[in-house]
């Protein structure tokens, strides 16, 4: 991962507080208005909760090496009841006895999308398609891609830090 910006935020640009608007992608307003919408509508326009959003997203983030996903917690998801014990499970391999069955599945499925879409084994579309229902197996769907095509970009543009602190910030409409 290259700690590198290949694309550098032009001077006097940023400092809107959105971290959309004020990062490279800010020098596209064409496009940059549509994505902290699609950002909005995928948090808010879905069946799952702000909880199980935010633990796909950082399950993506495992795949993509995004720092600042990994870092990132959406306040809707805390305030959802998302906690760090969570985030544990899926940044250390902490035991997954503190996921719930559909907290499990959203960890499996993500991970399926990164490595085979198309070869989900058919003991977990038994389990998905018996634990959710299709909208929200769609919504999980479209987060995930979402979710993978913005932090590869965040990642492919460079300018990562090495780590960074935990950080709360807040959703985006």
């Amino acid at each position: 991962m290259s700690s590198v910006a290949r694309v550098q935020v032009p001077e006097g640009q940023g400092g809107s507080g959105n971290v959309i608007r004020d990062s490279a992608l800010g020098m596209v307003p064409e496009v940059v208005e549509s994505l902290i919408a699609l950002n909005g509508a995928v948090w808010d326009a879905g069946e799952l909760s702000p909880a199980e959003v935010e633990l796909a997203r950082l399950q993506n983030a495992q795949f993509t090496g995004c720092v600042m996903c990994r870092a990132v917690r959406y306040d809707v998801a805390v305030a959802d009841g998302f906690s760090e014990e969570k985030v544990a499970v899926i940044q250390e391999g902490a035991d997954e006895a503190v996921l719930s069955e559909r907290e499990r599945l959203i960890v499996a499925f993500t991970r399926q999308f990164h490595l085979d879409p198309a070869g989900i084994p058919a003991s977990l579309q038994a389990d998905l398609k018996a634990t959710f229902t299709e909208a929200e197996l769609l919504h999980l769907s479209m987060a995930v891609a979402y979710f993978c095509g913005s932090s590869r970009c965040a990642v492919a543009l460079g300018g990562m830090p090495e780590s960074m602190p935990r950080t709360e910030i807040a959703i985006t409409r």
